[in-house]
């Protein structure tokens, strides 16, 4: 092949294909035109260095192609600047989806430690078959209230954090089972409800409340969030809809991942307040209305903040460019 007579024959298309390339805004025809003329090129710069090997035009064909293919695909977004977004749309939006199923889940686990509870308080039997009575009074009048100030602070926010997050990684690991969230969510509702059985029993219901109410309202809310993330992706295996149901399980698993980041925040907050609050010889109306502040602002971000990602069209997944472009299907 003469590569200067292909020079001369490709000039003006090679030439057209940088001007696009370098262009700020290109209608739809211009793209289409684009990466016509971007084939075209690909194929010249191929038959070069087939023929001729390495050369000055092959050179320089082919640093118009990847100025064109850049143009084409665009460039990865800096990290830095997707952390805002992060924050402000794609996770408020993930939790927003999980509303519904976050609600069934909590009041499902009240119902569960309710009935519990008044179940074991109301037998003595049962009450008995947890230990001897000098055990469970020693938990009810001592252990119950010490188990919060026994460690400091700073160590015990550690370790509450790290339990509630392996409950919660639990939820989200094996989610797709449909039956480990549910398993998780019911021991725990039934050793809370027995929990306050024992207290009951000595008369300390009340202290039993009020221990667990300024931690307890945004730990326990992360844990049913956690359960519905993940019963979200075993819901996306069962009924992926008119997608694929890889397809289904990538975006559901993609946004899941999205929740169990933010979820890493809420239970450090709720770890903190445990730790630091809980125990803290402060009015009940005080720790209880730290915990009652901190669930509030935590429903805010998933509801308003999520409600107003949501009418943006975020889902919680990536955008199409961070996912690959999706499968087109009909329905």
């Amino acid at each position: 092949m003469d590569l200067e007579a292909l020079t001369a024959a490709r000039r003006d298309e090679w030439a057209r294909l940088d001007e696009l390339s370098r262009a700020r805004h290109l209608s739809g025809p211009e793209v289409d035109e684009l990466v016509t003329r971007y084939r075209a090129a690909s194929a010249d710069l191929a038959d070069a260095k087939t023929s001729a090997g390495r050369s000055i035009q092959s050179d320089y064909v082919s640093t118009m192609l990847a100025r064109a293919r850049l143009r084409l695909t665009g460039t990865p977004e800096n990290v830095l600047r997707q952390i805002p977004r992060f924050f402000a749309l794609q996770l408020p939006a993930a939790l927003y989806g999980l509303r519904w199923t976050t609600l069934a889940i909590a009041l499902g686990f009240i119902a569960v430690v309710c009935a519990v509870a008044v179940w074991v308080s109301a037998d003595p039997a049962l009450v008995a078959s947890l230990g001897s009575r000098a055990q469970l009074e020693q938990y009810a009048e001592n252990e119950f209230t010490e188990y919060y100030s026994e460690n400091p602070a700073a160590v015990f926010a550690g370790q509450v954090w790290t339990n509630n997050a392996l409950i919660a990684a639990q939820c989200v690991l094996f989610g797709i089972t449909g039956i480990w969230p549910v398993m998780v969510l019911v021991q725990n509702a039934v050793g809370v409800g027995t929990a306050a059985a024992v207290m009951t029993a000595f008369d300390r219901a009340d202290v039993f409340v009020l221990y667990i109410l300024p931690h307890g309202l945004l730990e326990l809310t992360s844990v049913f969030v956690a359960a519905a993330a993940g019963l979200h992706v075993f819901w996306a295996w069962v009924a992926p809809g008119p997608r694929r149901r890889g397809e289904a399980l990538a975006a559901a698993g993609r946004a899941l991942a999205t929740v169990a980041i933010g979820l890493v925040f809420a239970l450090g907050v709720s770890g903190l307040i445990e730790g630091f609050v809980t125990a803290q010889p402060w009015p009940w109306p005080v720790k209880i209305g730290i915990g009652a502040a901190a669930l509030a602002l935590f429903l805010v971000y998933m509801l308003v903040v999520g409600r107003r990602a949501h009418l943006l069209g975020e889902t919680g997944d990536l955008t199409e460019y961070e996912a690959g472009t999706p499968t087109l299907v009909a329905g």
